[in-house]
């Protein structure tokens, strides 16, 4: 039997996991690395600490799975999206950590752009809005700040990445400078109808053309890792963004269906198949992994929603607030009280992301009385991780007016495990939330794109019919409870925001 690996490189910790073709898993490793927060709204990684943890899981999971690399058919990255990364062509060195998808610095150049009246040729060319989130502010502050950057991008001596460009620049020691279309429409760069680079925002930006990646279907034989690294040389067969890989993995292909994925961030996602289309409710417009090689190199798109701090903030009542001893904890304290007694929290830590696109919002506990309670904090907190998404699906649901309604919605990631949120999150949509058998989905899916790269999957539709449910969430709560839940919500919202 082939063997699939996949390394999933995500914003907390670096994991990889080994496939068998059935899309069992026959081992997983993980490794957490630390988070740099040089100033308030700072957010950064070792850009050598991406590559150790990824390297030492992979390693770590072939030999619980007790393989070596002639045994793996095909490996699949997925990867943190937007985070930015810059190292020279020659040394292989970062000239300064990454920028995490996260941080906030460049607000002040998103608000810049915009005022120049950039934001109409980003939404039509991206399908992105203006926003410190996407990877073009980034590259072009660290261009402006680390000294010779921008003279050194100009004469090609650097190279820019997202996380999926610098792993793969590192197993195959600097042979290969790539990306996919998943990770390139994410940047604020990339014209997501063409295919290609836009001139006119890297004119806009200052970016010089030769600090960009060449980009290729996500499915696609990109080459080989160095035979140093894993004993023998690997076919790298697969690169995707987290959500894009995640939306594969749960076999939404036809409109109708959405995913969401519970990590440190939100994300949902609803597949347009061929059809572009441009949000009027604050969504944004990004490409799905592309399967070019089975003869379709049609583009595929989707309407996403971005939740900054998902899980993140069961991660601060854990550090921050020290409420709970361990994130598994959240669900025992929460579920200790009926509901969260008028406290509404609304966890901005980084702003708001979609719908509302706040960088500015803060965040804010609302609601509190004399009887307050950690278990009511823990609560509400819990409850905003669903009520954001709601927020999303309900934009969602507006913008395919006159299409197809979206009838489930498919759950995976860390915080899909808790079963109070889950059964939350299907009272506040009134549609079925389903768990599915495997919930590592992001991995899955790009160990599928890496399957039918190498041949092992003759098509999608196979994909499709491997995918199994392990749990529905039916809606329980009456449709005019959940609409003053979500009042309630939007008004603590409103508090959050400063303008």
């Amino acid at each position: 039997m082939k063997h699939l690996l996949a390394l999933d490189q995500g914003t907390s910790s670096s994991r990889a996991l080994v496939f068998d073709e059935d899309g069992r898993i026959v081992a997983q490793a993980q490794r957490e690395f630390p988070q740099i927060y040089p100033r308030p709204g700072w957010v950064e990684h070792d850009p050598d600490d991406l590559w150790t943890s990824q390297l030492e899981t992979a390693r770590e999971a072939l030999a619980i799975a007790r393989l070596d690399a002639r045994d793996v058919a095909g490996l699949g990255i997925t990867n943190q999206r937007e985070t930015t990364l810059i190292w020279n062509r020659e040394t292989g060195l970062p000239i300064a950590n990454a920028i995490v998808w996260q941080d906030r610095r460049t607000e002040a150049a998103c608000r810049k752009l915009a005022a120049d009246g950039l934001a109409a040729r980003v939404r039509d060319v991206t399908g992105l809005v203006i926003d410190p989130y996407f990877s073009a502010t980034k590259i072009a502050w660290l261009l402006d700040h680390v000294a010779g950057a921008r003279e050194a991008a100009t004469r090609g001596e650097l190279a820019f990445g997202t996380v999926d460009t610098w792993l793969v620049w590192k197993l195959t020691s600097g042979r290969l400078h790539v990306t996919d279309v998943s990770n390139a429409s994410r940047t604020m760069l990339f014209d997501i109808r063409k295919g290609e680079w836009d001139e006119d925002l890297l004119t806009a930006l200052r970016i010089p053309r030769a600090l960009l990646p060449d980009v290729h279907a996500s499915a696609y034989r990109f080459g080989e890792t160095d035979a140093a690294v894993f004993g023998a040389s690997i076919p790298i067969a697969a690169l995707a963004g987290d959500q894009q890989a995640a939306l594969f993995g749960q076999a939404c292909f036809r409109p109708g269906l959405a995913k969401n994925t519970y990590g440190t961030g939100c994300f949902l996602l609803t597949p347009l198949g061929e059809r572009f289309a441009l949000s009027s409710n604050g969504l944004v417009t990004t490409r799905t992994a592309q399967v070019a090689h089975l003869g379709d190199s049609r583009p595929g798109f989707a309407l996403e929603g971005s939740v900054f701090i998902g899980g993140a903030v069961v991660q601060w009542l854990r550090d921050g607030l020290r409420a709970i001893g361990s994130s598994a904890e959240i669900e025992r304290v929460a579920e200790s009280v009926p509901d969260a007694g008028g406290v509404a929290f609304v966890p901005a830590f980084a702003g708001l992301g979609a719908p509302y696109w706040k960088p500015a919002a803060t965040g804010t506990i609302v609601g509190l009385t004399r009887g307050s309670t950690v278990a009511h904090i823990a609560r509400a907190a819990l409850e905003s991780i669903a009520f954001q998404s709601a927020a999303l699906l309900d934009a969602m649901t507006r913008d395919a007016e006159g299409g197809p309604r979206i009838d489930e919605l498919r759950v995976d990631g860390g915080a899909s495990v808790n079963n109070l949120l889950m059964q939350f999150q299907a009272d506040l949509l009134g549609i079925p939330v389903v768990r599915p058998a495997v919930t590592e989905t992001t991995a899955l899916g790009v160990a599928y794109l890496a399957g039918l790269a190498v041949g092992l999957y003759p098509s999608v539709d196979a994909i499709a019919q491997r995918w199994r449910a392990e749990r529905r969430f039916l809606p329980t709560m009456s449709r005019e409870r959940a609409r003053t839940l979500v009042e309630r919500w939007e008004h603590a919202v409103r508090q959050a925001v400063c303008e």
